[in-house]
């Protein structure tokens, strides 16, 4: 099985890198809509989130009053109303909030300064807005990432939720079996989305 694995990502490797260098460009304003998209993907479509994002982009969201978001999200992501009001408020600090994650040198404590500080960031979306900026070593955990985790017998079952013990243990068996199979946490586990996904995304 894991040599079935490693054929798959030999066959995507080059891709998967090359997205995975893109992240570390992404500077400026492109930093606020990232994080915008992370707030939006909790059991949603990420293409879907990223039609949303383009529209808020277009409308100017960062720097404008856009009166009409929850009827941009309501048809391209679940719990739109509140994801709604996470947007709003993560704008309202945001230069704030990304000015100090600058300051913190160390991923994982930007990860908690995250979750602490910005209203609808989990670990998941956490770590999933600092891997798209370009930091290495954070496990995604979203249920295409478990499901392949129960896969390859890294954890024995898809937990239901998962609270922080819970979230930095299955992290750690997950950076662990990356190691054994010398393929990156952050390269896995866009080789795990594209497999279930079809495609190499973000």
């Amino acid at each position: 099985m894991i040599k079935k694995l490693k054929t798959e990502y030999n066959q995507k490797k080059q891709t998967i890198k090359q997205r995975l260098k893109d992240f570390e460009n992404i500077k400026g304003n492109d930093l606020f809509y990232e994080l915008c998209f992370c707030l939006l993907t909790p059991q949603s479509n990420a293409y879907k989130c990223d039609e949303c994002i383009n529209i808020l982009k277009e409308n100017n969201f960062l720097y404008k009053d856009v009166k009409n978001i929850k009827d941009i999200l309501k048809t391209k992501t679940r719990f739109y109303k509140n994801k709604s009001n996470y947007l709003i408020e993560f704008k309202s600090k945001s230069d704030f909030i990304l000015n100090e994650l600058k300051k913190i040198k160390d991923n994982k404590e930007k990860r908690e300064f995250l979750v602490k500080n910005v209203k609808g960031l989990g670990y998941k979306e956490s770590s999933h807005f600092l891997r798209n900026i370009g930091c290495k070593n954070l496990a995604i955990l979203d249920r295409h990432i478990l499901k392949n985790l129960q896969k390859y017998k890294v954890i024995n079952n898809v937990p239901k939720t998962l609270n922080k013990r819970q979230y930095l243990s299955i992290e750690e068996k997950f950076y662990n079996f990356s190691k054994r199979i010398n393929i990156s946490m952050d390269e896995l586990d866009l080789l795990f989305w594209s497999m279930e996904a079809g495609k190499v995304f973000k």
